[in-house]
């Protein structure tokens, strides 16, 4: 059973805020922080941080057309028909591009969005994943076990790690005899040490909820292009104690920059200061605020 938390307004640890911290702290500060921002009004900052990007579409998209995948293996085993497969997986698409701002259009580096090109590389990754012998080791081993899967649960993937507040959601988690798996599905670049920083949050993540040693705990990295191809990883208990004091530094650096910790209330903005680099600044969703 997955544990519940009251609210408490303390910052959380996560692998991708801080590596927001790290790269800008700037871009950090609107992030999390636009409430206590006095030169932009709060719903301008939110409307540059809902923008989307062409590859946080496909991945978006690739996510929520493998949960429903999985989530109609519960309910039925036969083979899906794959026509009637992709047809809903453009649907999700053409859906997705209606509904969000890009980026890239909105900072006019293009003039629109082709949800076709977008679902040529969609569809690649799904039949990928449809083509894979982890996909069939899932309708013939895994799914005996069916009634304890865990896709996409509800919530941030909250968790405790000797009292740091912490938050590593998982894809898809499944037990198989005495082992729990944990997949993750990636679309993009390879990035070995963030994804095993990843990898080290599912397993704490579920050793807190649910008891278990890391070792009966395998986290596996599925990358979706340009083949199938999976990263699987052991951690044992001294890995998770080394992971653990390492949130707690990230979590210290990042608490630094509180004026109230408990609250959650940030320095002054000065604080958090710009990046350098060019290359963040030009992907960056907030860019137009920092041409002052």
């Amino acid at each position: 059973m997955i544990k519940k938390f009251d609210y408490t307004a303390i910052l959380g640890w996560s692998v991708s805020r801080y590596d927001r911290f790290k790269i800008c702290k700037r871009q950090y500060y609107y992030e999390y922080y636009a409430r206590f921002d006095s030169m932009y009004p709060k719903y301008k900052i939110d409307e540059l941080k809902k923008l989307t990007s062409i590859p946080l579409a496909i991945g978006i998209t690739v996510h929520e057309v493998i949960k429903v995948l999985l989530e109609r293996l519960l309910k039925s085993e036969e083979e899906i028909d794959i026509k009637r497969f992709l047809d809903f997986a453009r649907r999700e698409t053409e859906e997705y591009c209606r509904k969000n701002t890009f980026a890239e259009v909105y900072y006019k580096e293009i003039n629109f969005v082709n949800p076709q090109d977008l679902f040529n590389e969609i569809e690649k990754d799904l039949m990928n994943f449809l083509n894979s012998k982890r996909y069939k080791w899932l309708k013939t081993k895994a799914i005996n076990s069916k009634d304890n899967w865990l896709i996409e649960p509800s919530g941030y993937g909250e968790c405790r790690l000797q009292g740091i507040k912490a938050y590593c959601k998982v894809d898809f988690l499944f037990p198989v005899d005495n082992v729990v798996y944990i997949t993750d599905w990636k679309t993009g670049k390879r990035d070995a040490e963030k994804h095993r920083k990843q990898l080290l949050g599912y397993v704490s993540w579920a050793s807190y909820h649910f008891g278990k040693n890391p070792e009966e705990v395998i986290p596996v990295i599925a990358y979706l292009q340009p083949s199938y191809d999976e990263k699987t990883m052991k951690f044992n208990e001294y890995d998770i104690e080394k992971f653990i004091i390492l949130v707690r530094e990230e979590t210290e650096e990042m608490y630094s920059f509180c004026s109230d910790v408990g609250e959650n209330i940030p320095e002054d903005k000065k604080k958090f200061i710009k990046t350098t680099n060019n290359r963040i600044c030009n992907y960056c969703n907030y860019r137009e605020l920092c041409k002052d």
